[in-house]
Protein backbone atom coordinates (compact mmCIF):
# COMPACT_ATOMS: atom_id res chain seq x y z
CA UNK A 1 0.00 0.00 0.00
CA UNK A 2 2.68 2.61 0.83
CA UNK A 3 4.69 1.61 -2.47
CA UNK A 4 1.84 2.20 -4.56
CA UNK A 5 1.19 5.49 -3.05
CA UNK A 6 4.48 6.32 -3.44
CA UNK A 7 4.45 5.78 -6.85
CA UNK A 8 1.14 7.53 -7.67
CA UNK A 9 3.21 10.72 -5.98
CA UNK A 10 6.18 10.31 -8.11
CA UNK A 11 4.18 10.30 -11.03
CA UNK A 12 1.74 13.38 -9.89
CA UNK A 13 5.43 15.12 -9.50
CA UNK A 14 6.11 14.95 -12.95
CA UNK A 15 3.16 17.32 -13.75
CA UNK A 16 4.90 20.70 -13.78
CA UNK A 17 1.83 22.47 -12.41
CA UNK A 18 1.23 19.65 -9.59
CA UNK A 19 5.15 20.14 -8.56
CA UNK A 20 4.85 24.09 -8.08
CA UNK A 21 1.66 23.81 -6.20
CA UNK A 22 2.87 20.57 -3.97
CA UNK A 23 6.58 22.05 -2.09
CA UNK A 24 8.41 19.03 -0.09
CA UNK A 25 9.67 21.00 2.37
CA UNK A 26 7.27 22.79 5.43
CA UNK A 27 6.08 26.14 5.39
CA UNK A 28 6.72 28.21 8.38
CA UNK A 29 4.29 31.59 7.38
CA UNK A 30 1.75 30.36 10.23
CA UNK A 31 4.13 30.33 12.78
CA UNK A 32 5.31 34.01 11.76
CA UNK A 33 2.01 34.89 11.64
CA UNK A 34 1.33 33.76 15.05
CA UNK A 35 4.30 35.07 16.90
CA UNK A 36 3.92 38.74 14.87
CA UNK A 37 0.00 39.13 16.62
CA UNK A 38 1.77 37.79 19.67
CA UNK A 39 4.06 41.00 19.74
CA UNK A 40 1.56 43.04 18.53
CA UNK A 41 -0.51 42.00 21.62
CA UNK A 42 2.24 42.36 23.80
CA UNK A 43 3.37 45.88 22.44
CA UNK A 44 -0.86 46.68 22.60
CA UNK A 45 -0.74 45.76 26.08
CA UNK A 46 2.14 47.81 27.16
CA UNK A 47 0.79 51.29 25.14
CA UNK A 48 -0.13 53.71 27.53
CA UNK A 49 -3.91 53.78 28.83
CA UNK A 50 -5.71 57.28 30.35
CA UNK A 51 -8.14 56.10 32.94
CA UNK A 52 -11.37 57.99 33.18
CA UNK A 53 -14.57 58.54 34.62
CA UNK A 54 -17.54 58.58 32.00
CA UNK A 55 -20.49 60.39 32.74
CA UNK A 56 -23.56 62.80 31.25
CA UNK A 57 -24.33 66.48 32.07
CA UNK A 58 -26.61 69.38 30.59
CA UNK A 59 -25.17 72.70 29.92
CA UNK A 60 -25.82 75.60 32.11
CA UNK A 61 -24.57 78.00 34.35
CA UNK A 62 -22.70 78.68 37.43
CA UNK A 63 -24.40 82.06 38.05
CA UNK A 64 -27.68 81.67 38.84
CA UNK A 65 -28.90 85.00 37.09
CA UNK A 66 -27.71 83.46 34.27
CA UNK A 67 -30.13 80.30 33.92
CA UNK A 68 -33.03 80.14 32.78
CA UNK A 69 -35.19 82.43 34.59
CA UNK A 70 -39.38 81.63 35.30
CA UNK A 71 -41.57 84.45 35.34
CA UNK A 72 -44.30 84.95 38.00
CA UNK A 73 -46.89 86.92 39.02
CA UNK A 74 -46.75 87.96 42.16
CA UNK A 75 -50.78 88.61 42.45
CA UNK A 76 -53.50 87.02 41.73
CA UNK A 77 -55.38 88.27 38.18
CA UNK A 78 -56.80 88.00 34.76
CA UNK A 79 -54.94 88.17 32.03
CA UNK A 80 -56.00 91.53 30.09
CA UNK A 81 -53.43 91.96 27.30
CA UNK A 82 -50.06 90.17 25.64
CA UNK A 83 -47.45 92.06 24.42
CA UNK A 84 -44.85 89.11 23.55
CA UNK A 85 -45.19 85.84 21.36
CA UNK A 86 -42.88 83.22 22.12
CA UNK A 87 -39.21 83.38 20.80
CA UNK A 88 -39.29 86.89 21.00
CA UNK A 89 -36.21 88.46 22.12
CA UNK A 90 -36.90 91.13 24.69
CA UNK A 91 -34.67 93.94 27.24
CA UNK A 92 -34.49 93.94 30.71
CA UNK A 93 -37.97 95.93 31.82
CA UNK A 94 -40.09 95.38 28.66
CA UNK A 95 -43.39 94.82 29.02
CA UNK A 96 -44.42 91.11 28.96
CA UNK A 97 -48.56 91.08 30.08
CA UNK A 98 -50.83 93.06 31.67
CA UNK A 99 -53.06 91.59 34.08
CA UNK A 100 -56.08 93.10 36.18
CA UNK A 101 -57.74 92.50 39.53
CA UNK A 102 -60.44 89.76 40.29
CA UNK A 103 -60.43 90.15 44.36
CA UNK A 104 -63.23 91.94 45.61
CA UNK A 105 -61.15 94.37 48.34
CA UNK A 106 -59.23 95.64 45.29
CA UNK A 107 -61.84 96.20 42.44
CA UNK A 108 -62.80 99.88 43.40
CA UNK A 109 -61.05 101.72 40.68
CA UNK A 110 -60.78 105.00 43.68
CA UNK A 111 -59.40 102.65 46.30
CA UNK A 112 -56.14 104.58 46.44
CA UNK A 113 -58.17 107.90 46.38
CA UNK A 114 -60.22 107.02 49.35
CA UNK A 115 -57.31 105.15 51.60
CA UNK A 116 -55.73 108.21 51.14
CA UNK A 117 -58.70 110.61 52.38
CA UNK A 118 -59.00 108.43 55.24
CA UNK A 119 -55.44 108.35 56.37
CA UNK A 120 -55.62 112.28 55.58
CA UNK A 121 -58.83 112.38 57.90
CA UNK A 122 -57.00 110.29 60.84
CA UNK A 123 -53.69 112.76 60.44
CA UNK A 124 -56.42 115.35 61.00
CA UNK A 125 -57.93 114.06 63.97
CA UNK A 126 -54.49 114.01 65.14
CA UNK A 127 -53.76 117.28 65.27
CA UNK A 128 -57.73 117.75 66.94
CA UNK A 129 -56.63 115.57 69.62
CA UNK A 130 -53.45 117.32 69.95
CA UNK A 131 -54.59 120.35 70.21
CA UNK A 132 -56.88 119.35 72.84
CA UNK A 133 -54.38 117.88 75.14
CA UNK A 134 -52.94 121.08 75.25
CA UNK A 135 -56.37 123.18 75.80
CA UNK A 136 -56.57 120.49 79.24
CA UNK A 137 -52.81 121.03 79.68
CA UNK A 138 -53.45 124.81 79.64
CA UNK A 139 -56.53 124.61 81.97
CA UNK A 140 -54.48 122.58 84.34
CA UNK A 141 -52.24 125.16 84.47
CA UNK A 142 -54.81 127.76 84.90
CA UNK A 143 -56.20 125.97 88.18
CA UNK A 144 -53.30 125.09 89.66
CA UNK A 145 -52.67 129.21 89.67
CA UNK A 146 -56.80 129.80 90.47
CA UNK A 147 -55.91 127.06 93.22
CA UNK A 148 -52.55 128.64 94.99
CA UNK A 149 -54.65 132.28 94.90
CA UNK A 150 -57.51 131.04 96.54
CA UNK A 151 -55.29 128.79 99.32
CA UNK A 152 -53.45 131.93 100.08
CA UNK A 153 -56.76 133.84 100.58
CA UNK A 154 -58.55 131.40 102.77
CA UNK A 155 -54.93 131.17 104.43
CA UNK A 156 -54.49 134.95 105.18
CA UNK A 157 -58.79 134.96 106.53
CA UNK A 158 -57.48 132.21 108.73
CA UNK A 159 -54.50 133.86 110.44
CA UNK A 160 -56.93 136.84 110.64
CA UNK A 161 -59.26 134.98 112.56
CA UNK A 162 -56.87 132.76 114.32
CA UNK A 163 -55.58 136.76 115.78
CA UNK A 164 -59.23 137.42 116.28
CA UNK A 165 -60.02 134.19 118.36
CA UNK A 166 -57.03 135.32 119.96
CA UNK A 167 -58.43 138.68 121.14
CA UNK A 168 -61.46 137.15 121.63
CA UNK A 169 -60.06 134.68 124.07
CA UNK A 170 -57.85 137.52 125.84
CA UNK A 171 -61.50 139.46 126.21
CA UNK A 172 -63.31 136.71 127.84
CA UNK A 173 -60.67 135.89 129.89
CA UNK A 174 -60.60 140.10 131.21
CA UNK A 175 -64.19 139.65 131.31
CA UNK A 176 -64.51 136.76 133.92
CA UNK A 177 -62.17 138.43 136.13
CA UNK A 178 -64.13 141.14 136.33
CA UNK A 179 -67.06 139.02 137.08
CA UNK A 180 -64.96 137.12 139.26
CA UNK A 181 -63.95 140.72 140.81
CA UNK A 182 -67.42 141.77 140.78
CA UNK A 183 -68.94 138.67 142.74
CA UNK A 184 -66.13 139.11 145.34
CA UNK A 185 -67.33 142.98 146.00
CA UNK A 186 -70.97 142.27 145.39
CA UNK A 187 -70.36 139.38 148.80
CA UNK A 188 -68.08 141.87 150.40
CA UNK A 189 -70.56 144.73 150.26
CA UNK A 190 -73.76 142.25 151.82
CA UNK A 191 -71.27 141.66 154.11
CA UNK A 192 -70.71 145.29 155.19
CA UNK A 193 -74.60 145.68 154.32
CA UNK A 194 -75.26 143.13 156.94
CA UNK A 195 -73.31 144.72 159.53
CA UNK A 196 -74.83 148.42 158.97
CA UNK A 197 -71.67 149.41 157.71
CA UNK A 198 -72.85 150.53 154.17
CA UNK A 199 -76.09 151.32 152.26
CA UNK A 200 -78.48 149.75 150.59
CA UNK A 201 -77.95 151.90 147.58
CA UNK A 202 -74.53 150.85 147.91
CA UNK A 203 -75.45 147.69 147.85
CA UNK A 204 -77.39 147.81 144.75
CA UNK A 205 -75.14 149.63 143.05
CA UNK A 206 -72.57 146.38 143.43
CA UNK A 207 -75.17 143.97 142.35
CA UNK A 208 -75.61 146.53 139.55
CA UNK A 209 -71.99 146.26 138.80
CA UNK A 210 -71.75 142.24 138.88
CA UNK A 211 -74.98 142.29 136.44
CA UNK A 212 -73.04 144.45 133.92
CA UNK A 213 -69.53 142.12 134.59
CA UNK A 214 -71.76 139.14 133.60
CA UNK A 215 -73.40 140.70 131.14
CA UNK A 216 -69.74 141.09 129.30
CA UNK A 217 -68.86 137.71 130.30
CA UNK A 218 -71.52 136.24 128.32
CA UNK A 219 -71.18 138.40 125.56
CA UNK A 220 -67.10 137.52 125.82
CA UNK A 221 -67.76 134.23 126.18
CA UNK A 222 -70.21 134.17 122.86
CA UNK A 223 -67.79 136.12 120.74
CA UNK A 224 -64.45 133.81 121.32
CA UNK A 225 -66.99 130.71 121.07
CA UNK A 226 -68.60 132.18 118.00
CA UNK A 227 -64.80 132.82 116.54
CA UNK A 228 -64.02 129.08 117.01
CA UNK A 229 -66.37 127.85 115.61
CA UNK A 230 -65.80 130.74 112.52
CA UNK A 231 -61.96 129.52 112.44
CA UNK A 232 -63.10 125.95 112.33
CA UNK A 233 -65.19 126.97 109.25
CA UNK A 234 -62.53 128.77 107.22
CA UNK A 235 -60.16 125.36 108.36
CA UNK A 236 -63.00 123.54 106.57
CA UNK A 237 -62.89 125.39 103.83
CA UNK A 238 -59.63 125.46 103.81
CA UNK A 239 -59.82 121.64 102.72
CA UNK A 240 -62.80 121.89 100.51
CA UNK A 241 -61.14 124.63 98.50
CA UNK A 242 -57.95 121.63 98.12
CA UNK A 243 -60.44 119.35 97.66
CA UNK A 244 -62.60 121.15 94.97
CA UNK A 245 -59.36 122.41 93.28
CA UNK A 246 -57.78 119.00 92.82
CA UNK A 247 -60.91 117.16 91.51
CA UNK A 248 -61.05 119.73 88.73
CA UNK A 249 -57.33 119.28 88.46
CA UNK A 250 -57.91 115.34 88.32
CA UNK A 251 -60.82 115.66 85.79
CA UNK A 252 -58.47 118.02 83.45
CA UNK A 253 -55.43 115.40 83.98
CA UNK A 254 -57.90 113.10 82.76
CA UNK A 255 -59.16 115.15 79.35
CA UNK A 256 -55.58 115.23 78.57
CA UNK A 257 -54.56 111.68 79.19
CA UNK A 258 -57.93 110.77 77.22
CA UNK A 259 -56.57 113.19 74.08
CA UNK A 260 -52.91 112.10 74.57
CA UNK A 261 -54.36 108.56 74.41
CA UNK A 262 -56.38 109.03 71.68
CA UNK A 263 -53.14 110.50 70.14
CA UNK A 264 -51.13 107.58 70.34
CA UNK A 265 -54.07 105.32 69.21
CA UNK A 266 -54.79 107.26 66.13
CA UNK A 267 -51.57 107.42 65.18
CA UNK A 268 -51.62 103.88 65.47
CA UNK A 269 -53.87 103.85 62.67
CA UNK A 270 -52.33 106.27 61.04
CA UNK A 271 -49.63 104.11 60.30
CA UNK A 272 -51.27 101.30 59.37
CA UNK A 273 -53.38 103.16 56.86
CA UNK A 274 -50.05 104.45 55.19
CA UNK A 275 -48.94 100.47 54.88
CA UNK A 276 -52.39 100.07 53.65
CA UNK A 277 -51.88 102.67 51.56
CA UNK A 278 -48.49 101.87 50.37
CA UNK A 279 -49.46 98.75 49.65
CA UNK A 280 -52.28 99.13 47.32
CA UNK A 281 -49.93 101.58 45.73
CA UNK A 282 -47.22 98.74 45.18
CA UNK A 283 -50.02 96.08 44.21
CA UNK A 284 -51.17 98.50 40.92
CA UNK A 285 -47.47 98.04 40.09
CA UNK A 286 -48.09 94.18 39.67
CA UNK A 287 -50.62 94.87 37.07
CA UNK A 288 -47.61 95.02 34.29
CA UNK A 289 -45.52 92.40 34.33
CA UNK A 290 -42.16 93.18 32.98
CA UNK A 291 -38.84 90.72 32.23
CA UNK A 292 -36.05 90.78 34.60
CA UNK A 293 -33.15 90.42 32.50
CA UNK A 294 -32.59 90.51 28.52
CA UNK A 295 -33.18 87.01 26.65
CA UNK A 296 -35.54 85.11 24.58
CA UNK A 297 -38.98 84.07 26.17
CA UNK A 298 -40.07 80.38 25.63
CA UNK A 299 -42.63 78.26 27.21
CA UNK A 300 -45.41 80.53 27.72
CA UNK A 301 -47.95 78.46 30.05
CA UNK A 302 -51.05 80.42 29.96
CA UNK A 303 -52.26 81.82 26.55
CA UNK A 304 -55.42 84.01 25.55
CA UNK A 305 -57.08 86.45 26.93
CA UNK A 306 -59.51 86.41 30.31
CA UNK A 307 -57.38 83.53 31.94
CA UNK A 308 -56.79 84.18 35.47
CA UNK A 309 -53.46 83.38 37.13
CA UNK A 310 -52.66 82.39 40.24
CA UNK A 311 -50.63 84.08 43.00
CA UNK A 312 -46.82 82.84 42.24
CA UNK A 313 -48.07 81.33 39.15
CA UNK A 314 -45.66 80.78 36.25
CA UNK A 315 -46.29 82.42 33.07
CA UNK A 316 -43.50 81.69 30.93
CA UNK A 317 -39.45 81.19 31.02
CA UNK A 318 -36.68 83.69 29.73
CA UNK A 319 -33.56 82.59 29.07
CA UNK A 320 -30.65 84.94 28.78
CA UNK A 321 -28.38 85.30 25.60
CA UNK A 322 -25.60 86.11 26.84
CA UNK A 323 -24.08 83.68 29.92
CA UNK A 324 -20.78 81.79 31.42
CA UNK A 325 -21.44 78.21 29.72
CA UNK A 326 -20.57 75.25 32.15
CA UNK A 327 -21.60 72.04 32.44
CA UNK A 328 -23.40 70.55 35.26
CA UNK A 329 -22.12 67.11 35.25
CA UNK A 330 -23.79 64.17 37.42
CA UNK A 331 -21.15 61.73 39.39
CA UNK A 332 -22.19 58.79 41.18
CA UNK A 333 -20.91 58.25 45.00
CA UNK A 334 -18.30 55.30 43.79
CA UNK A 335 -16.39 57.96 41.69
CA UNK A 336 -16.75 61.06 43.84
CA UNK A 337 -13.32 60.42 45.81
CA UNK A 338 -11.79 60.46 42.35
CA UNK A 339 -12.67 64.17 41.64
CA UNK A 340 -10.43 67.30 42.73
CA UNK A 341 -11.05 70.95 41.21
CA UNK A 342 -8.97 72.01 38.32
CA UNK A 343 -9.43 68.21 37.23
CA UNK A 344 -9.09 68.18 33.38
CA UNK A 345 -12.66 66.68 31.69
CA UNK A 346 -12.93 65.95 27.87
CA UNK A 347 -16.78 67.13 27.03
CA UNK A 348 -18.72 66.24 23.74
CA UNK A 349 -21.80 68.34 23.05
CA UNK A 350 -25.05 66.69 21.93
CA UNK A 351 -25.12 67.83 18.15
CA UNK A 352 -21.25 68.03 17.46
CA UNK A 353 -19.76 64.86 15.56
CA UNK A 354 -16.65 63.66 17.08
CA UNK A 355 -14.71 60.62 17.37
CA UNK A 356 -13.78 59.74 20.90
CA UNK A 357 -11.13 57.62 22.15
CA UNK A 358 -11.57 57.78 26.10
CA UNK A 359 -8.19 56.03 26.68
CA UNK A 360 -6.26 58.03 24.85
CA UNK A 361 -7.46 61.93 24.83
CA UNK A 362 -4.83 63.37 22.70
CA UNK A 363 -6.09 60.93 19.49
CA UNK A 364 -9.81 62.24 19.71
CA UNK A 365 -11.32 64.50 17.36
CA UNK A 366 -14.18 67.07 18.08
CA UNK A 367 -13.80 67.04 21.92
CA UNK A 368 -13.44 70.07 24.39
CA UNK A 369 -11.96 70.76 27.12
CA UNK A 370 -12.74 72.01 30.99
CA UNK A 371 -11.55 71.79 33.98
CA UNK A 372 -13.50 71.23 37.06
CA UNK A 373 -14.75 74.40 39.30
CA UNK A 374 -17.02 73.58 41.53
CA UNK A 375 -17.62 70.28 43.21
CA UNK A 376 -21.20 70.08 45.69
CA UNK A 377 -21.24 68.68 49.09
CA UNK A 378 -24.38 67.35 49.26
CA UNK A 379 -26.31 64.31 47.02
CA UNK A 380 -28.69 65.09 44.80
CA UNK A 381 -32.33 63.43 44.97
CA UNK A 382 -30.90 61.25 41.97
CA UNK A 383 -28.19 59.36 43.56
CA UNK A 384 -25.61 61.76 41.93
CA UNK A 385 -23.06 64.28 43.34
CA UNK A 386 -23.43 67.30 41.01
CA UNK A 387 -19.71 68.69 39.53
CA UNK A 388 -19.60 72.14 37.67
CA UNK A 389 -16.90 72.22 34.75
CA UNK A 390 -15.93 75.59 33.18
CA UNK A 391 -14.24 76.17 29.62
CA UNK A 392 -10.78 75.58 29.73
CA UNK A 393 -9.03 78.84 28.51
CA UNK A 394 -6.77 77.27 25.59
CA UNK A 395 -9.91 75.81 23.24
CA UNK A 396 -13.26 78.00 24.06
CA UNK A 397 -16.38 76.26 23.64
CA UNK A 398 -18.85 76.68 20.72
CA UNK A 399 -20.60 79.91 20.43
CA UNK A 400 -24.35 78.18 20.08
CA UNK A 401 -24.37 75.92 22.59
CA UNK A 402 -27.83 76.27 24.21
CA UNK A 403 -28.90 75.54 27.91
CA UNK A 404 -29.82 72.38 28.27
CA UNK A 405 -27.70 70.62 25.76
CA UNK A 406 -26.96 67.33 26.38
CA UNK A 407 -22.75 66.47 27.68
CA UNK A 408 -20.92 63.13 27.44
CA UNK A 409 -18.34 64.32 30.06
CA UNK A 410 -14.58 62.21 30.01
CA UNK A 411 -13.03 63.23 33.50
CA UNK A 412 -9.36 62.10 33.21
CA UNK A 413 -7.33 60.25 35.86
CA UNK A 414 -4.09 58.61 35.65
CA UNK A 415 -1.92 56.70 33.06
CA UNK A 416 -1.18 53.36 33.37
CA UNK A 417 -0.12 50.56 30.51
CA UNK A 418 -3.18 48.48 29.13
CA UNK A 419 -3.05 45.65 30.28
CA UNK A 420 -3.14 46.89 33.84
CA UNK A 421 -5.92 48.77 33.07
CA UNK A 422 -7.62 45.40 31.72
CA UNK A 423 -6.42 43.58 34.70
CA UNK A 424 -7.74 46.41 36.85
CA UNK A 425 -11.62 46.41 34.77
CA UNK A 426 -11.62 42.30 35.13
CA UNK A 427 -11.25 42.49 39.24
CA UNK A 428 -13.60 45.70 39.41
CA UNK A 429 -10.71 47.40 41.76
CA UNK A 430 -11.26 51.84 41.42
CA UNK A 431 -8.96 53.67 39.18
CA UNK A 432 -6.13 55.25 40.26
CA UNK A 433 -6.59 58.32 42.02
CA UNK A 434 -4.07 61.27 41.72
CA UNK A 435 -3.89 64.73 42.32
CA UNK A 436 -4.08 67.25 39.78
CA UNK A 437 -1.22 70.02 39.78
CA UNK A 438 -3.47 72.92 40.37
CA UNK A 439 -4.55 71.31 43.10
CA UNK A 440 -1.19 70.19 44.24
CA UNK A 441 0.31 73.86 44.27
CA UNK A 442 -3.08 75.56 46.21
CA UNK A 443 -2.22 72.47 48.80
CA UNK A 444 1.63 73.29 49.10
CA UNK A 445 0.59 77.33 49.35
CA UNK A 446 -1.65 76.55 52.44
CA UNK A 447 1.21 74.35 54.06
Amino acid sequence: MFLQSKTNYDKLMSFKSFSKTIVDKPSNTLTKLFVLAFLSGVIVLLLPWTQNIKSTGTVSSIRPNQRPQQVNSIIAGRIEKWYIRDGQKVEKGDTLLKISEVKEEYLDNSLLERTRDQLNAKIDAIEFYGQKADMATQQELALNESMALKLEQTQNKLKQYTLQLESDSMNYVAANNQFNISTEQLNRQKQLYAAGLKSLTELEQKQQYLQDALNKKISAENKFLNGKNELLNIKLELLAVEQQYYEKIAKTDGERFSALSQVSTTKGEVAKLKNQYANYKKRQTFYIITAPQAGQVIQSVKSGIGETVKEGENLMQIVPEKYDAAVEMFVTPLNMPLLNLGQRVQIQFDGFPAIIFSGWPDASYGIFEGEIMAIDRSILPNGNFRVWVKPEEEKAWPDNLRFGTGAKTITLLNDVPLFYELWRQINGFPPEFYTPKTATTKEKNEN
